[in-house]
């Protein structure tokens, strides 16, 4: 079976540091995978702020849709680790985005890379939203 593979960009927009909760541990002691898709989750967030296009907007209840997610993992977090995720965007469309994660703990070792398909949405209509040209350059890092 053909392993998930996640290609990283050249450079990354922004570096956001999440810790790993107790409650993030699986039977295994280590970071369980839900938790990692919660944790990017919470780095995409901060991502979308920083760039001024929050994950959902409720005074216009315009935002994103996740479309799909890939995750490689490429080792283990554990309790007590502080975990480095570096995003940047890529193939850009017509109403969306891919956004990239590079996952690394405090020590600089590697713990997964992701991607999430994002897609601009209004809740209202329950439809898809273009994605404008100001909000592509920012995605871009212009």
């Amino acid at each position: 079976m053909p392993r998930v593979k996640v290609a990283l960009p050249a450079s990354f927009l922004l570096t956001v540091q999440v810790p790993v909760r107790i409650t993030d541990l699986n039977y295994g002691a280590h970071l369980g995978n839900d938790a990692l898709l919660s944790i990017l989750h919470e780095a995409r967030v901060q991502f979308l702020q920083h760039l001024g296009h929050p994950e959902f907007d409720p005074a216009t209840k315009t935002g994103h849709i996740m479309a799909d997610v890939a995750i490689e993992y490429k080792g283990e977090g554990f309790y007590g680790d502080t975990l480095h995720i570096q995003l940047a965007a890529d193939d850009l469309s017509k109403y969306g985005f891919d956004l990239v994660y590079w996952v690394r703990n405090q020590d600089g070792k590697e713990v997964a890379r992701a991607k999430t398909g994002m897609l601009c949405f209004d809740y209202n209509t329950r439809k898809l939203l273009p994605l404008t040209e100001e909000y592509a350059q920012k995605l871009r890092g212009e």
